[in-house]
């Protein structure tokens, strides 16, 4: 990690009146995250076409039956492919923070649900490692990462691009991360409301939101790649050095 840098160090008056210059962007922050976050309730709902299949710990369900009773769904593309070792470290870090919000998230009509396309073995193996307890399907054998833009086989590759972010980009990486919402209507209709990528997922990094009002805050400058830093929560006393790709083996 960086050294702190030198800092001016002001009078409590004049830290005062900088936090209150501060506040007041803060809020103009607060009320454009609301303003978007209006826009994106109005947004219009795209039915989904398949019912999709997955395997889950109570046998074979159909997306339309993880709802659990409630009428909105959000699930975390967790990458994590069939024979890989572990699961991303990025990936991980989000994870850790869903066993605390899943009862909350109930509360307001919400299901959560973590989506890999590893097999289901694969995916138990790793959540007893990790320690965590929410519920985790496997994708494995369903076109439904493909669909979502979150796995990618050799034929979605055009010029060494794929589409993903809703735009074709240079992704070397054979799955991506991705957040996914979708509601059930009254007849049992499933339809899709919103997805987000890339650094749209930090709304699933509560720790960022934490660092960023320290001194230092992220303390990323100089690395490969902004969350190089990452470790499984189990590997950060004896972690070795990350590799420059976050995900795989």
């Amino acid at each position: 990690m960086n050294a702190p840098t030198p800092h001016p160090v002001v009078t409590r008056d004049r830290w005062i009146a900088e936090r209150k210059t501060l506040l007041a962007h803060e809020k103009e922050l607060t009320q454009l995250r609301d303003r978007i976050a209006a826009e994106r309730r109005a947004l219009p709902w795209a039915t989904l076409e398949q019912d999709y299949l997955f395997d889950t710990v109570d046998g074979p369900r159909r997306l339309s039956g993880l709802f659990k009773g409630r009428r909105q769904l959000l699930v975390q593309h967790f990458m994590l492919g069939p024979g890989w070792e572990q699961g991303c470290k990025s990936c991980s870090f989000m994870a850790d923070h869903l066993d605390g919000m899943a009862p909350h998230l109930a509360q307001r009509d919400i299901t959560l649900l973590v989506v890999s396309r590893a097999p289901l073995a694969e995916i138990e193996a790793f959540k007893r490692r990790m320690g965590w307890r929410f519920d985790w399907a496997s994708s494995h054998g369903s076109d439904f990462n493909r669909d979502f833009h979150v796995s990618f086989a050799p034929e979605d590759r055009v010029n060494g691009e794929v589409y993903y972010n809703f735009h074709m980009t240079p992704l070397p990486m054979e799955e991506a991360p991705g957040i996914s919402v979708f509601y059930k209507g009254d007849a049992g209709q499933v339809f899709h409301t919103y997805s987000t990528f890339g650094r749209g997922l930090e709304v699933m990094m509560g720790a960022y939101s934490l660092i960023d009002l320290t001194p230092k805050g992220r303390d990323e400058e100089g690395l490969a790649y902004g969350m190089e830093w990452v470790r499984h929560h189990d590997r950060y006393e004896s972690a070795a050095p990350a590799p420059a790709a976050c995900c795989g083996g």
